[in-house]
């Protein structure tokens, strides 16, 4: 794993939601209303399923990644010059975020309905994404560190949920074991602090790659 992503990954932050960058700019405050009103039907939809939420939006938080490495890459080929930290740091995030869905598809089974949502929202986001990464990088940076709060956010509903006694917690999936190395007798409580830490060091890629865009 590329230096600067794995050791925000694995960063223990007593307060993982601590951080949040004030929007600056239209930029940043198109990108963060963008990400509320998203929060806004993510909640209607699913509302205490975190799960299945989980699942779809896991889905679509592994598009930003591969479309910013692949624009990047292009964008290197043309202007020959090296932008392999880069590239590589936004394809890693793209991995760790499929890595994200392929658990929790074992976790929570999603419906034939959210399958065919996943198709659609997978198919609009990443057309939608890709133009918004052409036409500003900056912002498209911006809006997935919004996203990747909203997603810390969530993951300590989901913990909260769990730690309650609301939701079981359950074995976690042996991908996950593997994955992130957890102990044997791993639980969903551990699946979720370490995906939880995942989210926190993309919040902190992306945020970094806004600030200093060029």
């Amino acid at each position: 794993m590329n230096e600067a992503l794995g050791a925000s990954s694995q960063a223990r932050n007593d307060d993982p939601l601590s951080k949040h960058h004030t929007p600056s700019g239209f930029s940043d405050r198109l990108a963060f209303r963008l990400t509320k009103l998203l929060r806004f039907f993510a909640d209607l939809f699913f509302a205490k399923r975190y799960g299945h939420r989980a699942v779809v939006l896991e889905t679509v938080a592994a598009v930003p990644g591969m479309v910013g490495g692949m624009i990047r890459h292009m964008r290197s080929l043309r202007r020959m010059k090296d932008d392999r930290e880069a590239i590589h740091t936004l394809l890693e995030e793209a991995e760790n975020e499929r890595m994200h869905l392929l658990t929790f598809v074992q976790i929570a089974q999603p419906s034939f309905v959210e399958r065919m949502l996943i198709l659609l929202a997978q198919g609009v986001f990443f057309t939608s994404f890709l133009f918004l990464y052409v036409v500003s990088g900056r912002t498209a940076h911006r809006l997935v560190g919004y996203f990747e709060e909203e997603a810390v956010y969530s993951y300590s509903e989901y913990l909260a949920e769990v730690d309650s006694g609301r939701l079981e917690n359950v074995n976690a999936p042996q991908i996950a074991i593997d994955y992130w190395k957890l102990p044997a007798d791993a639980t969903l409580r551990d699946v979720i602090i370490a995906v939880r830490n995942d989210e926190a060091g993309h919040r902190d890629v992306n945020h970094q790659f806004a600030d200093n865009y060029n």
